[in-house]
């Protein structure tokens, strides 16, 4: 992959899909995928036009994962808000109490409160959410639908992980950041990889057409085809 072409193609897209509006609005998890997003949207439009949401939960997400945020926002120069999940999310339990004893269900809450947060500062600012999924998180479904899937354009959504990575050194995030275990952060302990069943380099090397052990290549298989909808619009009865 060349990093300085790469890098071009993608701040002409984002200038391009942002055309109208006074900026964007990216939710920063101290993770390689929304660092990256945030150094190319900057980049693209200047740190006067970027806002970063951290949007921790007390008790779950790491304190080094908040303060990789804030020293990347520091790094940028771009303005940051912190909006901790736990009052909205109390909220929402109480009123729907056997959500809290099913963790897929109440993963998934916590990432549409965080969608919903980022286009509430979207809807305010005339600003657009900008996506931090990647090729390899889209082709299999490692995404919530209508929470971080929920976005206005995906600036890193044909970069598989391993090449976010390479992007993202070429951009001068910081390695503490790249090389960190990914994780969505939603649970204590939750990592993608070990919820997906197999590693990056695995579904990376599958979905450049590398030969894999059989058993990887069905786990792809399942969840990509399992995930189908995720990637589509809602089907609509033609009369």
């Amino acid at each position: 992959m060349n990093a300085v072409i790469i890098e071009k193609h993608i701040i002409s897209f984002i200038r391009r899909v942002t055309a109208g509006a006074e900026g964007v609005v990216i939710g920063l998890s101290g993770g390689v995928d929304s660092s990256t997003v945030a150094a190319l949207c900057v980049r693209a439009l200047g740190k006067e036009k970027v806002i970063g949401l951290i949007l921790p939960e007390r008790g779950v997400s790491k304190l080094q994962d908040v303060q990789d945020a804030e020293e990347l926002a520091r790094q940028l120069r771009i303005k940051t808000h912190i909006h901790p999940l736990n009052d909205i999310l109390d909220v929402f339990v109480r009123t729907v109490p056997f959500v809290d004893s099913n963790k897929s269900a109440l993963g998934n809450v916590k990432a549409r409160i965080r969608m919903m947060l980022l286009y509430c500062y979207a809807n305010a600012c005339n600003y657009r959410v900008a996506g931090t999924g990647n090729k390899s998180e889209l082709h299999v479904g490692y995404f919530t639908k209508y929470g971080d899937g929920g976005v206005d354009f995906l600036p890193i959504g044909d970069l598989t992980k391993t090449e976010v990575r390479e992007l993202a050194r070429h951009l001068g995030i910081p390695h503490s950041i790249v090389d960190k275990t990914p994780t969505a952060g939603l649970w204590r302990g939750q990592t993608d990889e070990s919820e997906m069943g197999l590693t990056y380099e695995q579904l990376d090397k599958i979905i450049c057409g590398m030969k894999m052990s059989p058993t990887a290549l069905r786990r792809v298989r399942e969840l990509h085809g399992t995930s189908a909808h995720k990637r589509m619009l809602p089907p609509v009865c033609l009369k």
